[in-house]
């Protein structure tokens, strides 16, 4: 497909049958695959990229392309973490990337870049996705597929290690999701519900999307002036976390005079 040209007159020139492979969704290198990977290592993952894109899963990958880039993997390690973690973007932006990812795996690609990260549960993420009309996330999915040392491996913002941090936390921990979305936001409460769902197996409300929404914009009606018991400094703020906490456990229905009463 990159081997196509055109003139000024819209004539195109398809010198290796790139237009063919167009019809066909079929991803492979020009000519050798070594060779071009020896030219650039990052080919290798804009290789799997570019198949989750406009390869066709049913037609599988191509094997002496998966071959090549297996037998190449080691030549990841010389590339910036800045290049190996925007390719990682964009790969796990496509509509579904669990078939490229899980051929990243079987190659040893997906182990050399991230140790321990696993691509079983990615489908059955991009399912819930799809069953819930979400719109796909590349942090979601790098939540899903684990590993160790995402933030550093990657080259993450502070905010995307924030976030992936969070959702490490928050996969097992107790919080519904109303609470979740009112601590932390809609976004991470609806993110957290799809992780739950497929690295647990719980249920994904039908409400989903309404119901973090209303929890996200709820307000304590409680402040520290209402406060005429006494209480300063950390036992102040003791105190309005304590009422907090009882108002978030009513599904915020307890209004300021039952919380004070």
């Amino acid at each position: 497909m990159n081997a196509l040209y055109g003139d000024l007159n819209g004539q195109v020139f398809d010198p290796l049958g790139g237009l063919t492979d167009i019809t066909a969704k079929r991803v492979r290198f020009i000519d050798s695959p070594k060779d071009r990977i020896r030219e650039d290592y990052l080919r290798i993952l804009r290789f799997f990229r570019f198949h989750a894109w406009f390869g066709d899963p049913a037609g599988g990958i191509d094997a002496e392309a998966l071959a090549a880039c297996a037998m190449l993997a080691d030549g990841l390690d010389g590339l910036s973490k800045e290049r190996v973690g925007a390719e990682m973007r964009k790969l796990l932006t496509a509509p579904d990337p669990a078939p490229s990812v899980a051929s990243m795996e079987q190659s040893g690609v997906l182990a050399r870049m991230l140790p321990g990260a696993a691509s079983a549960s990615l489908a059955v993420l991009v399912h819930h996705e799809n069953a819930f009309g979400i719109t796909p996330s590349w942090t979601r999915r790098l939540a899903c597929l684990g590993g160790e040392g995402q933030a550093k491996r990657l080259r993450l913002s502070r905010a995307e290690a924030k976030t992936l941090a969070l959702y490490k936390t928050k996969i097992g921990a107790a919080e519904g999701l109303p609470e979740l979305a009112y601590r932390h936001g809609q976004v991470a409460a609806v993110d957290l519900a799809l992780l739950r769902a497929t690295l647990l197996n719980t249920q994904i409300p039908k409400d989903l999307q309404a119901l973090t929404a209303h929890a996200e914009a709820q307000k304590f009606p409680v402040r520290a002036a209402d406060i005429t018991t006494g209480e300063v400094g950390p036992a102040l703020g003791a105190r309005l976390k304590h009422l907090e906490d009882k108002w978030v456990a009513s599904q915020f229905t307890l209004d300021r005079a039952a919380l004070l009463g």
